[in-house]
């Protein structure tokens, strides 16, 4: 935001130092030009005046010498030719047979007004041809051209615009610092009130906004911070709720346990039915309080790792999933699964050893429980992209095209598998660990049956 705003800012800053500028660099130029225009056409009515007093007394002397010096003086030519375009005087090496005074001499003879086109530029270099016709109204004694060097002028222009230029480029630096101050001002209240909302968003606790900038912003970071504090008192209750409810629980469920235990052997013979049924239901819920403290635990640390975006951590995902394919191999041959993992070249995945290790396990735990006896559990690790992908494959029933979308819901349970014992926690509790590290679990149908389960997350960078 802050590079949009600046860069606005700057924008506007530009057009106005060029609004400013150009006009400026174009009426120096202009009066420069006229400057020398008016000098020029002084020198020209000077010499044509003496011109015209030569023709009257027929005495050119005056003229000659008069017009040799400003030569040697100025190193500008002049040429003075009377009513038969006969040169009087000629200097500096222009003479009136050049074509171009020739056009000149014939324009003031015909009593034309001549001036030099344009204006100049720091860049001019080419000679401006000035004339000027001897004598007033239709008594044309004869022309004057004088070939003017506009050098001097232009240096002057070039010295001209430099300072112009100097001073829209300070102006323009202050510009600069003025806007980077006042972008800094608005955005940088913003990004600590971005901060915030981000931390408050993944439920951590966040820092106070701290008030600045405008008025507006101010009573906005205010009103945050209040609104803050209360999610955050609702969240930390809602957190604790499910910790120390959990946590509460166990001591009463072992407790339940010692006693129905304890009952057995005094149990009858019918009644043995309903002991396994209690134990079974006690068993369950004891799973199910340890299944909803991992997943708390794991929201939070989904949102710590979205805030502080500490994703420095790496690992090999082909390594972790070879180990904890080991480690499963047991329970898979009880289950009568054959569990495989196809071995590849290291995979780095940007995630720690643990929590890779963690998702694995929820993964092999669903493929045994749900692919049945009989069937087959593929693994292997890949990368596609930017991308680090761990797949679990099976066999087995697999899952509707209906239900895929509903796979990661917490507590939902195909029905197809109602039989089989679970809380309905495992996959949402990988897809928040892998969340948190910018990536997401992707559920489709296996060919010819069966389900595939992936683990997209971003490959990791050696240390």
């Amino acid at each position: 935001m802050r590079t949009r705003v600046l860069t606005v800012v700057l924008a506007f800053a530009v057009l106005a130092v060029a609004g400013f500028a150009v006009p400026l660099l174009a009426v120096t130029s202009a009066q420069r030009t006229q400057q020398l225009v008016a000098a020029r056409t002084a020198d020209l009515d000077r010499f044509a005046g003496l011109a015209e007093q030569a023709a009257e007394s027929d005495d050119t002397g005056a003229l000659t010498a008069d017009v040799r010096r400003y030569t040697e003086l100025y190193g500008e030519a002049v040429v003075v030719v009377d009513a038969r375009r006969a040169p009087v005087v000629q200097t500096g090496g222009l003479r009136a047979a050049d074509p171009a005074v020739a056009r000149l001499v014939d324009a003031a003879l015909r009593n034309q007004p001549v001036s030099p086109g344009g204006t100049l530029r720091p860049w001019s270099r080419a000679d401006r041809l000035l004339a000027r016709p001897v004598g007033t109204g239709t008594r044309v004694s004869g022309a004057v051209v004088l070939r003017a060097s506009v050098r001097v002028a232009a240096d002057d222009i070039a010295l001209r615009w430099a300072l112009v230029l100097a001073g829209a480029g300070l102006f323009a630096v202050a510009c600069v610092l003025l806007a980077r101050r006042a972008t800094q001002w608005v955005v940088r209240p913003l990004h600590r009130l971005d901060h915030a909302v981000g931390t408050l968003a993944a439920g951590l606790p966040p820092e106070h906004a701290r008030a600045g900038g405008p008025p507006e912003l101010r009573q906005l970071a205010t009103g945050f911070n209040r609104m803050a504090d209360g999610v955050t008192t609702a969240l930390e209750q809602q957190r604790r709720l499910v910790a120390d409810t959990s946590h509460q629980l166990r001591n009463p469920l072992a407790a339940l346990r010692l006693r129905i235990d304890s009952l057995q052997p005094h149990l009858r013979t019918s009644a043995t039915r309903t002991y396994t049924g209690v134990t079974a239901e006690l068993e369950r819920m004891e799973h199910l309080l340890d299944d909803l403290l991992t997943l708390a635990n794991a929201e939070h640390r989904a949102g710590e790792l979205a805030v502080t975006d500490a994703r420095e951590s790496c690992c090999d995902a082909t390594a972790v999933a070879a180990a904890q394919a080991r480690l499963w191999q047991p329970v898979a041959e009880q289950a009568g699964v054959h569990l495989e993992f196809v071995p590849g070249p290291a995979v780095l995945v940007a995630c720690s050893e643990g929590e890779l290790a963690q998702v694995a396990d929820i993964l092999f735990d669903n493929a045994i429980k749900y692919a049945g006896s009989g069937a087959r559990v593929e693994t292997r690790c890949l990368t596609e992209g930017p991308d680090a992908v761990l797949e679990v494959q099976d066999d087995g029933p697999g899952l509707a095209t209906g239900e895929l979308p509903r796979a990661g819901t917490r507590f939902w349970r195909s029905e197809r598998h109602r039989e089989v014992r679970g809380s309905g926690l495992g996959l949402a509790i990988a897809e928040r660990l892998v969340a948190g590290h910018a990536g997401h679990v992707e559920f489709t149908a296996a060919e010819p049956r069966g389900l595939c389960v992936r683990v997209v997350l971003p490959k990791g960078h050696p240390a």
